[in-house]
């Protein structure tokens, strides 16, 4: 039965979503006044993009706190052929980074408002903890309040 319950639990938890189409998210930013958090990764080549996934975005921190103040969009630049991304997808990421990445860094965080300004950007693997890096973003969500 506990076994049961827990289950049933974890069911009720939803991990947070991480869109592929910034316009998209704009326009829930727009909806929900919620900032926009953009992720530049290459998430089959890039380590210290592996690292700042697993360290810090998919932690629970992260992800309690963003699943109620941020819309979260990941622009992948994955290379290995079993890992490419439909055409659309790609062509999507692409337009998005010739914004926001022209330089092509990896990993590359924004925080941009529902205007498309960028509010703080994060030039490679945040060296911090997930609390930390929750603690910056709550500086402009409290700050548009």
């Amino acid at each position: 039965m506990k076994l049961l319950i827990a289950f049933f639990l974890i069911g009720l938890i939803s991990p947070v979503t991480w869109l592929g189409n910034f316009s998209e998210a704009t326009t829930e930013a727009a909806k929900t006044h919620k900032l926009i958090l953009v992720n530049f990764s290459g998430s089959d080549w890039c380590g210290p993009c592996i690292r700042e996934r697993k360290e810090i975005l998919e932690t629970a921190t992260f992800e309690s706190f963003a699943s109620d103040h941020l819309v979260l969009v990941r622009a992948d630049f994955p290379r290995q052929k079993k890992n490419l991304l439909s055409k659309e997808q790609t062509k999507l990421n692409e337009q998005l980074a010739d914004k926001y990445n022209p330089d092509g860094k990896f990993p590359y965080t924004l925080l941009i408002d529902e205007n498309g300004k960028v509010l703080k950007d994060w030039d490679g693997f945040p060296n911090e903890s997930p609390e930390k890096f929750v603690q910056e973003i709550t500086e402009f969500t409290h700050a548009g309040n």
